[in-house]
């Protein structure tokens, strides 16, 4: 028999007042958007960070997209989830697609989202795109440990048995201890990652070669999430896919191609003779 830690017994309701009730994992949303905002808007605001000529983009130009931003992780990360996690169950019934409360979100379809809502919002606003898009990314990473956190609570996306001093026995998995994957991944796509990009943009200053920090973010998620998957059960509808990948895996691998193919144009570009 395989040693576990108890599983800390925490309500996923925060606070429940008649029908009305917010969830570990809606706080996380809020939080990780009003907190992505606040320090979007800190890196615009310091100049040194960007040179001379100063942020291209207005704090006023944040404020905006918020807006943008929240609807394009919401409705991205619920059909990324239905196209990449679940498709038979919701064609079957398609209505529950907006049951967003009983959960189900994918990181990847959030992501693309936000980066159409970022396309969109930079073409309106005359903003340059690689510039909104290095800024946003750094200002993410906390919403995705507070993700992982809410994850954990909930006692969904466990890890695989395990046999460490720290495995846990979820209340609702099969019993056998298991690696508690959901801290694995607050900690490195959100910690981690987040102090990555802090020493970039204000150490390196970073944020002068647009593109820089996007293309890192990019890989380092990637990366992050490729590992924490070699960790973490799949989900039980997909499975293994062949060589023991996972669609997490999957799906992280063109973000990681991505981000090397962008940082290379930047260095292509910052190479070129003024």
């Amino acid at each position: 028999m395989l040693t576990a830690i108890p599983f800390p017994a925490i309500d996923p309701v925060l606070i429940e007042i008649g029908p009305f009730a917010i969830r570990w994992y809606a706080l996380a949303y809020i939080v990780g958007i009003l907190f992505g905002w606040w320090y979007a808007k800190r890196l615009v605001s310091t100049p040194r960070l960007w040179g001379a000529d100063g942020a291209p983009i207005r704090p006023v130009d944040l404020d905006d997209f918020v807006m943008w931003a929240t609807i394009g992780i919401i409705v991205g990360g619920r059909l990324g989830y239905v196209l990449f996690y679940n498709f038979g169950a919701f064609l079957a019934a398609p209505l529950t697609i907006f049951e967003v409360w009983h959960g189900g979100m994918s990181f990847h379809g959030g992501f693309l989202g936000t980066v159409i809502a970022m396309v969109l919002f930079s073409w309106r606003r005359k903003i340059p795109f690689l510039s909104l898009i290095d800024v946003i990314a750094p200002s993410v990473t906390v919403g995705l440990c507070l993700g992982r956190i809410a994850n954990f609570i909930n006692g969904e996306l466990w890890g695989r048995p395990a046999d460490v001093p720290w495995a846990m026995v979820f209340p609702n998995a099969d019993g056998q201890p298991r690696h508690p994957s959901q801290l694995y991944e607050a900690a490195l796509e959100g910690i981690v990652l987040f102090l990555v990009l802090r020493l970039l943009t204000h150490r390196q200053l970073r944020l002068k070669q647009p593109g820089f920090v996007a293309a890192v973010f990019a890989i380092g998620y990637g990366l992050a999430r490729i590992i924490s998957e070699f960790f973490r059960e799949p989900d039980i509808q997909l499975g293994y896919f062949s060589g023991g990948l996972t669609m997490g895996m999957l799906l992280s691998l063109p973000m990681i191609l991505a981000g090397i193919g962008l940082l290379v144009y930047v260095r292509r570009r910052d190479a070129r003779p003024a």
